[in-house]
Parts: structure tokens; sequence; C-alpha cells
């Protein structure tokens, strides 16, 4: 016998995600916070090449992140102790051409799909760090080096 609960398990089981059914600009606060992988390739200092415009990056993450955790001590005030932090929301996500193609926050943006192993596919959080996606153990705090020059790196992509 079904009943209404059963009837509503199934409803829910068909329903698609809120990242495959909403734009950013329709996402509230927790949606769209969710969408971070937790990569921290976003936090890592870039150079730009003035010439060309082209963006290369480094293995060196700004003084706020935690490399083990690889996410912010101070999230809610970084513009405070980082002023130059970009701060993503809908307006920025085109122009910050230096988001890696990984980035969900972009990817939602260009209409393509969540990598199996971001956390919302897979449901670990860790999967990002297992798989080789995130910066952890791959880089040094800007507190330990001011070298940008000779620690660019060509993985973040």
């Amino acid at each position: 016998m079904f009943g209404k609960s059963s009837a509503k398990s199934a409803a829910k089981k068909t329903e698609k995600p809120f990242w495959e059914t909403k734009t950013l600009g329709q996402m509230n606060k927790q949606e769209w916070e969710s969408l971070c992988d937790g990569c921290a390739k976003c936090c890592l200092n870039k150079l730009e090449n003035e010439s060309t415009g082209e963006i290369q990056y480094t293995d060196v993450a700004c003084r706020l992140l935690d490399t083990e955790k690889c996410h912010c001590v101070s999230y809610d005030d970084r513009k405070r102790y980082v002023p130059d932090c970009q701060i993503l929301n809908t307006n920025s996500i085109k122009r910050l051409v230096w988001l890696p193609s990984t980035c969900a926050y972009r990817l939602i943006d260009e209409s393509k799909p969540l990598y199996w192993w971001h956390h919302l596919i897979c449901g670990d959080k860790n999967t990002v760090h297992d798989v080789g996606v995130s910066v952890r153990g791959r880089v040094v705090s800007e507190r330990d080096t001011d070298d940008l020059e000779n620690r660019i790196v060509g993985w973040p992509k």
C-alpha cells in the first residue's frame, strides 16, 4: 500500500537539485555558499601580464587561508584584512577570468554540470582533497614568501 509519504519520497527523488534549476542570482545565501567546493584555488596569488592580460597562478596562498583545511580563517571579515580580496557575486563571476575551470560558480554560470567529486554530487567534502583538486599540500602562505615571480605554477586551471 502506498501512502502519501511514499508518494512524497518518490517525488523528492525525481526533483532536480537547486544548482540545476536556479541561476546564481536566484540562489539564497545558504545555496550560494554551499556551491564552494573548498578547493581554495581562488585564494592563490596570481600575476597578470600587463601587456597580454594573461593570468599566471602561483603556489602562494592568501595569508588568511588555512592551507590544511582550505578555508579562510576570517571569512566574514576577509575584506577588512585583505582589501583586494575579490568577493564572488553574480556580477563578478564573468569579470573574474582567473576563476579555475573547475569552480562551481563558474560552471553554473556557464550552464555546465558540477564535477563528480564536488561534495554536492558525491556527498563528501573531503573528496576534493582526496582526488587532488584542492590546493592542500601544494601551497605556501604569503606570510612565508614574497617571491611570487619564482612561484608560478601551471596546475590550477
